[in-house]
């Protein structure tokens, strides 16, 4: 299994943010090119093909300068993760579906959730995150740490580190393993776990695990991960380290693999620790997390990061998401218009009453438009002024405050039109522009949930939907809303409706059939997507179990 993934060969970058005079340093193996430059994030570019290196890292900066490639090997999966996340939810639609392309055709049936098992985009992203899990555990593997029988287990680090950069170093590669075994597992089901180096002989005898063995691995890394970290308030971090894995990211992220696993009580206890000590908060504007010109700002416990200036760090999205024919008006170079926010489903969702009233600041951050068609709409959220094509500075997030704040939320459950969980949500619709409601009709204003009354929040189910709703909202386009519809168990229900919404406007393009002979293909088997096939093809000595309906 996985053998491709042993073979690859391929060079990666990390950028951190620092003050004008850092280095930016170029090592390719183990020689070190230096020099000083005006700039504000440092860049290390490694080797990966480890795979003949008997003694791995040797020293803290060459461990350093590989995890630093393990960070940005976080960057090449987000070229595929919306294709399996925004793509199979109802945020997104696909914009020209006719297109005769065969990546449009890739779309298409990830849209229509009739894909197969040789569906190429689905292979790559997998491909990319065994490469970069690879990476990972080459760092740990010098460090000494390595998994047996669902434990992590400490030794003498090969590599000559003092014991402080140890922790560290081992608590930022825990947290990125166990943040692509969970995208895997939530996608996949049941993966197979590498926990240290393998050949590709080796590699074929690996099955898949189950998916409680997958989870036994990610919660062993991160609770192993939080245990290595100092509890260091985002107010008194280096900047030299933002954007690097630390203690809070790390609780933030266990805390959504326990509500994955329906264990509130746990994920509530470090939530509640990340809000009373972590010293990160909400920005004053849904805006300001955005701008390329506030990056690591307080309300990013962690993020994807990107650098442009024709480093190779340069983030591509502004252009995937661009709209096609818009020639350089938008971007440089012309967009694809991928990603495309579903006009009747998603867009109407923001509240945006003409007149004086209330409006949710939020969509003009998310969704602009360009032309004069009835489909004229594109995803804005990671567009920014940018000099050549491909090479945006946009961060993408992966964890921000305002999901801790709704993570409490879910966690909590409804306690009332006055208790926590729909104080929270109004918090966070506040942040948008909503106001008290007063008279008129709710639902097409843009208003806070009241105490009592016509728009009150009175039990579980509508809890819930306002919960979604407002989740939906505050982080589209971040590859969030697959992740909840399926967690709250109504993605089946979700998408059978959402292509009854934006039938007119965009699926009835597709000239197969009704939005009810379409929602037919939508079943709880199809949640996950298939193992690659060419990943059980190629292996001549186990047989790797496909996962039911493909």
């Amino acid at each position: 299994m996985i053998t491709t993934v042993i073979l690859i060969n391929n060079i990666w970058y990390h950028k951190i943010k620092h003050q004008p005079g850092h280095k930016l340093c170029y090592l390719f193996a183990a020689v070190f090119l230096t020099g000083l430059v005006s700039c504000k994030k440092l860049i290390d570019v490694e080797p990966q093909s480890n795979v003949t290196v008997n003694n791995y890292y040797r020293n803290y900066t060459e461990v350093n300068s590989a995890l630093n490639g393990c960070y940005n090997g976080l960057q090449e999966p987000l070229n595929y993760e919306w294709m399996l996340t925004e793509l199979r939810s109802d945020n997104v639609v696909q914009h020209a579906p006719t297109s005769a392309s065969s990546i449009n055709d890739d779309f298409n049936d990830l849209n229509l959730y009739t894909l197969s098992a040789q569906n190429p985009q689905i292979y790559n992203y997998y491909l990319s995150v065994y490469k970069n899990i690879r990476n990972i555990n080459y760092v740990l593997k010098s460090l000494g740490v390595s998994y047996n029988n669902g434990q992590l287990i400490y030794s003498e680090a090969t590599a000559k580190v003092t014991a402080a950069q140890k922790t560290q170093l081992i608590g930022q590669a825990l947290y990125l393993r166990a943040y692509h075994y969970f995208n895997l597992v939530r996608l996949f089901g049941g993966m197979f776990i590498l926990t240290e180096p393998v050949i590709p002989s080796e590699a074929k005898q690996i099955n898949r695990s189950s998916v409680p063995a997958t989870y036994q691995l990610i919660l062993a890394d991160l609770l192993g991960a939080k245990n290595q970290f100092s509890r260091t308030a985002y107010g008194a971090i280096a900047s030299a380290e933002l954007g690097r894995a630390n203690v809070w990211a790390t609780e933030g992220l266990l805390a959504k693999v326990y509500l994955t696993l329906n264990q509130k009580t746990e994920a509530l206890a470090l939530l509640n620790d990340i809000i009373t000590n972590s010293g990160y908060g909400l920005e004053s504007t849904y805006s300001r997390v955005f701008s390329i010109n506030n990056e690591m700002n307080k309300e990013i416990l962690f993020a994807v990061r990107y650098k442009a200036g024709l480093v190779g760090l340069g983030n591509p999205m502004a252009n995937f998401y661009a709209p096609s024919g818009s020639g350089d008006a938008i971007v440089p170079g012309d967009g694809s218009w991928y990603n495309c926010p579903s006009q009747v489903d998603l867009i109407s969702a923001f509240k945006t009453p003409s007149g004086n009233n209330a409006i949710d600041s939020r969509k003009t951050v998310n969704i602009a438009s360009y032309g004069t068609t009835s489909t004229p709409f594109y995803n804005n959220k990671f567009i920014s002024a940018e000099l050549y094509k491909s090479d945006a500075e946009n961060d993408f997030p992966v964890l921000r405050y305002a999901d801790i704040l709704l993570m409490k939320a879910e966690a909590t459950g409804f306690d009332g039109a006055t208790g926590t969980a729909v104080t929270i949500i109004n918090q966070i619709r506040q942040r948008a522009g909503a106001v008290n409601y007063v008279s008129g009709t709710f639902n097409t204003g843009f208003y806070l949930y009241p105490a009592s009354g016509t728009g009150a929040i009175s039990d579980a189910t509508s809890f819930q939907t306002a919960l979604l709703n407002e989740r939906r909202l505050e982080l589209a386009f971040e590859n969030q809303r697959f992740f909840d519809l399926v967690r709250n168990n109504v993605l089946v229900a979700t998408i059978k409706n959402h292509y009854v919404l934006d039938y007119a406007l965009f699926y009835t393009k597709y000239k197969r059939g009704t939005a009810d002979a379409l929602g037919a293909n939508v079943t709880e088997q199809k949640m996950l997507l298939p193992i690659p096939q060419r990943e059980i093809d190629v292996n001549n000595e186990i047989v790797i179990p496909q996962n039911p309906g493909y």
